[in-house]
């Protein structure tokens, strides 16, 4: 009989990106060498004014916003069990398989109730691959609804910081797409628009609580 395959591809895609994505941009992850400038600009040197055209990194941004960081936390290690949980009814369906296994070519077992276990482990194995389908489609659907949830709040919160600042136009750039080159650092404005955002969220997080 052949040894179970293990079914823990639940959020492959998600997390491989995740981990490019904190790689790449988030000071919370990786080490900034010494003499490396940082990917979010100091609040005290923007300087655009009503009417300029200003962007934001969104990357950066995004990886440091106290709510996504909490969110995608909760979702790691909703994640992490499931696929632990995963793993030990693997491990456990390939430890009885090969105990039938062992019993069989002994001769211990008549040839009915060896009939009966192999059903019994084939329908094991194909519950376990429906339970892991059904928790990947789980897992997409959690995953969709938390960038929605970043999504808008980001979205509102620049909308009323528009409404004071009255920028004419809000660029956004990110590590895979930069199309914001050679342009006054004084316009990047993603480390006044991150302190309005972590202040809120603290401040309403702390309101819930």
């Amino acid at each position: 009989m052949k040894k179970t395959p293990l079914i823990l591809s639940i959020i492959a895609l998600v997390l491989a990106c995740a981990a490019v994505a904190l790689s790449v941009v988030n000071p919370k992850f990786e080490k900034k060498k010494a003499g490396e400038p940082s990917l979010v600009t100091d609040a005290s040197n923007i300087t655009a004014v009503a009417g300029d055209i200003v962007y934001l990194q969104l990357d950066s941004l995004i990886m440091n916003y106290d709510m996504y960081n909490d969110l995608m936390t909760a979702f790691q290690n909703k994640v992490q069990g499931i696929q632990d949980d995963l793993a030990k009814r693997s491990r456990k369906l390939e430890s009885d398989a090969k105990a039938f296994e062992n019993q069989y070519q002994k001769g211990l077992l008549t040839r009915s109730a060896a009939e009966e276990q192999s059903n019994k482990l084939a329908q094991r194995q194909q519950n376990l691959q429906n339970d892991a389908a059904k928790k990947d489609q789980e897992i997409q659907e959690e995953q969709a609804v938390l960038n929605n949830q970043v999504y808008y709040a980001v979205k509102d919160f620049i909308e009323r910081y528009n409404e004071e600042h009255q920028y004419a136009l809000i660029l956004t750039t990110s590590a895979g797409t930069n199309t914001v080159l050679n342009v006054n650092p004084g316009l990047d404005i993603t480390a006044d628009v991150l302190k309005g955002l972590n202040e809120e969220y603290i401040k309403n997080r702390n309101i819930s609580d």
